[in-house]
């Protein structure tokens, strides 16, 4: 099956180079990739390698691995190790980004988990969540981060997810950390849009990246200048996520309002159970996973869920059949600079 590789950047963007010297910008819509299980229970590693290339098929700018999507928490030393080969295949016959989730809770021993990422030079970054449970100081927050970006062999995206780490980052935490040699960016999935979210916005450190985390509000982020979004959701309408925010940075605002409406229903049913059981049981339905299984704790979703997410989906695909695959290959590359930056990583 052939693919077609990433659109090249329309223009250079600020980047931020890592303690070895690597550099990166993040833009686009990334995939943060679900772990298919077979019927064996184990990760079923080609049909990851076949949403790792739908996803770049559709205009992502790149896949994350081991995310709280991929549930790698789930996952075994051994596991998590063949998914990030397998991802990183992938992106390295795509010239696509990686993204690889990373970190813990100790300063420490999250510099060791970045340290692994060595082994794969096809790592464009790493997703590091705010430690979670003992909840430090924000000063603290800015420390953990300075000696992980000192440390790491890869450029840091700051994972802010409050709801679980229990850690809220103001937003002159988040420029502090956005100033910091190393940290390329944040996810920012605060649970909706505040007051610190428009001041950051407003107000970005050059060559600091704010990537919607939260799939609901990823279009009015992008709306206030976000560089892209980490969505779960652009498993299943990646090419109508990739032409969202093309038409956000077009400044084609009727297109993108009334797209992005649509794809936060798509979101909402998504998420209608915990992440990413919806996700798994739309793609098993279409032939795209061997199961929709998960581990415990999470269970499968229900089928009432998965058909409401199934309804929503031809819903949209229906209302925005008409330009939104064509437009989102023209256009994502104001949005897709994946390919020409990795090859400074």
């Amino acid at each position: 099956m052939a693919h077609n590789a990433p659109s090249a950047p329309t223009a250079p963007t600020a980047q931020t180079t890592s303690a070895s010297g690597a550099s990166y910008s993040p833009q686009g819509i990334f995939v943060p990739l679900v772990t298919p299980f077979g019927l064996d229970g184990r990760p079923d590693l080609d049909a990851l390698a076949g949403l790792a290339h739908a996803a770049l098929d559709g205009g992502a700018s790149g896949v994350v691995a081991l995310g709280t999507t991929g549930e790698s928490g789930a996952l075994e030393p051994d596991e998590r190790t063949a998914v990030v080969d397998t991802c990183a295949q992938v992106c390295r016959e795509r010239r696509a980004a990686l993204i690889v989730g990373a970190g813990g809770g100790a300063t420490a021993a999250a510099a060791r988990d970045l340290a692994e990422l060595s082994r794969w030079p096809e790592v464009t970054a790493a997703l590091v969540t705010v430690p979670a449970f003992v909840r430090p100081s924000l000063d603290g927050v800015v420390a953990h981060f300075a000696r992980l970006a000192e440390v790491s062999p890869v450029p840091l995206v700051v994972y802010h997810i409050p709801y679980r780490t229990g850690r809220s980052l103001d937003a002159p935490t988040l420029r502090a950390l956005g100033a910091l040699p190393g940290v390329a960016g944040v996810k920012h999935a605060a649970g909706g849009i505040d007051q610190d979210t428009v001041a950051l916005l407003g107000d970005l450190p050059d060559g600091f990246a704010v990537l919607a985390g939260d799939d609901v509000f990823a279009s009015a982020l992008l709306g206030l200048g976000a560089a892209g979004g980490i969505l779960a959701s652009a498993h299943v309408a990646t090419d109508r996520f990739v032409a969202l925010a093309a038409a956000w940075q077009a400044g084609d605002v009727p297109r993108a309002r009334d797209l992005g409406h649509r794809l936060a229903r798509l979101s909402t049913a998504l998420f209608a159970e915990p992440n990413p059981a919806v996700v798994k049981g739309v793609l098993h339905a279409q032939g795209r996973i061997p199961t929709a299984d998960v581990r415990l704790p999470m269970l499968p979703a229900s089928e009432e869920s998965v058909a409401a997410a199934l309804r929503v989906l031809a819903e949209v695909e229906a209302a925005t059949a008409t330009g939104a695959g064509a437009g989102a290959a023209a256009e994502a590359g104001a949005t897709n600079g994946a390919g020409a930056e990795l090859a400074a990583v």
